[in-house]
């Protein structure tokens, strides 16, 4: 049996992995050029899904760099002062990303330096976005035109007007080839997520929703992930199935006892695991029954014999090796290395 996690446990696992060698590839450097008056919310959105791409990974995937317009500290929408980086007259122009953040307050009108930086940094390559209005300032440097964009709709009726080859969408927000931007700050997340799934996966981004979105299901339980609690195409057969292996983990039931308690039979449980959940039962409830010792592992003191029999191994050296097996390392030394490993980050 493969060691690798099959399911879709595989996002919610994917942090917890063993550390690697890695590939030796530079990090996507991101600058975020922070307005007076930015939206903290919509800025934080979009770092914070940077900031836990890299904690899925064994080396930084992201480099995250805050540039000030008027000096080394930019005062927010709520009134918290950002020392930022650098100022906007040392922005590097070899940028990957690079991104206004703008809000409601902030005053849309032509900033030359800028301008100058945000044609530099396309010259060179770089994506180029906007976060509520900011969008409106890489409009300004006549880098839009031609593309769509997302921006509040406060702001809508006046980029159209000052921008008339500009395609202003009424979306929460757009990617779209090499500008990304969002209408405000709830959705300044989704948009990151979507440039993450463009350069870093699918799978990745999965992982990142794992760990952002764990409450908007209202019901923050800890398995089986979010995702599959709340996909609405889920047959109700297979959310059963779910929640009768989550409440017994401790004593594990068979495929047969599963299929007959969800009134299908043993085939289509099967099937229908493989179809939305890249796994047999099987498979599926072991990686289900892992997951969770790696949780006890982590947040409890409680001994690996214990922790065998509450997620129902029938010994603890079958237990040690199937840990092993996923986790890169046994259980009794799991929580130094993941603790060094989250101390080097």
């Amino acid at each position: 049996m493969p060691s690798a996690f099959e399911s879709v446990l595989k996002n919610k696992n994917m942090a917890y992995r063993p550390i690697g060698s890695g590939a030796d590839q530079a990090p996507i450097r991101v600058a975020f050029v922070l307005m007076d008056n930015f939206s903290m919310m919509s800025f934080t959105g979009a770092v914070d899904a940077l900031v836990t791409a890299n904690l899925m990974s064994d080396r930084p995937l992201y480099e995250v760099l805050t540039v000030g317009v008027s000096g080394g500290q930019v005062t927010s929408d709520l009134g918290i002062v950002i020392s930022t980086d650098i100022e906007i007259g040392q922005l590097p122009e070899n940028q990957d990303v690079l991104i206004v953040a703008g809000g409601f307050r902030v005053k849309l009108q032509g900033n030359p330096l800028l301008r100058r930086k945000l044609r530099a940094n396309a010259a060179s390559g770089a994506i180029l976005g906007g976060l509520w209005n900011g969008v409106f300032f890489v409009a300004d440097a006549n880098l839009l035109d031609g593309f769509e964009c997302a921006v509040h709709p406060e702001s809508r009726a006046m980029m159209a007007e000052v921008f008339p080859h500009v395609k202003v969408s009424s979306r929460a927000y757009v990617v779209d080839r090499e500008r990304i931007s969002c209408a405000g700050a709830n959705s300044s997340l989704r948009m990151m997520l979507q440039l993450i799934r463009q350069t870093g996966g699918a799978a990745l981004v999965g992982a990142i929703e794992e760990i952002l979105r764990c409450d908007e299901s209202g019901d923050a339980t800890d398995l089986p992930p979010v995702f599959v609690e709340t996909d609405p195409t889920l047959p109700e057969s297979l959310k059963l199935a779910l929640e009768l292996m989550w409440q017994n983990v401790e004593e594990p039931l068979t495929v047969d006892e599963l299929a007959a308690c969800v009134k299908i039979s043993k085939r289509q449980l099967e099937r229908r695991f493989c179809r939305f959940l890249g796994a047999t039962p099987t498979r599926y409830y072991l990686e289900l029954r892992l997951t969770r010792a790696r949780q006890l592992i982590q947040q409890t003191n409680r001994s690996v014999t214990e922790i065998a029999v509450a997620t129902g191994f029938v010994s603890s050296p079958h237990f040690q090796r199937r840990f092993r097996d996923f986790f890169g390392v046994p259980p009794g030394s799991y929580r130094s290395t993941f603790e060094r490993k989250q101390a080097s980050r």
